[in-house]
């Protein structure tokens, strides 16, 4: 089953828990599962078009999805799937 790592900011809503798991054949249905499981975490990952947010950068086994295929990035049993809120400052 996938690994999913939560950043600190998003603990709080997984029971600060560091990493969970999630099913899905694609990155979408993984996001939509984690926020099944764990209710408000899913809007703080994607807006209400059902888009990854901006500030909000996810990587499949160290590969930004932007890149990939975004949402419909497949998803193996052995992949790890880290969620990177983006940082600001100047």
């Amino acid at each position: 089953m996938p690994i999913i790592r939560i950043p600190t900011p998003l603990r709080k809503l997984t029971n600060n828990q560091e990493e969970v798991t999630a099913t899905g054949a694609t990155l979408g249905a993984v996001l939509d599962e984690l926020n099944a499981t764990f209710p408000g975490l899913g809007e703080r990952i994607v807006d209400e078009t059902g888009a990854i947010r901006r500030f909000v950068n996810i990587f499949v086994n160290d590969e930004d999805v932007r890149f990939l295929q975004e949402k419909e990035t497949p998803i193996k049993e052995a992949d790890v799937v880290s969620i990177v809120p983006a940082i600001a400052g100047g």
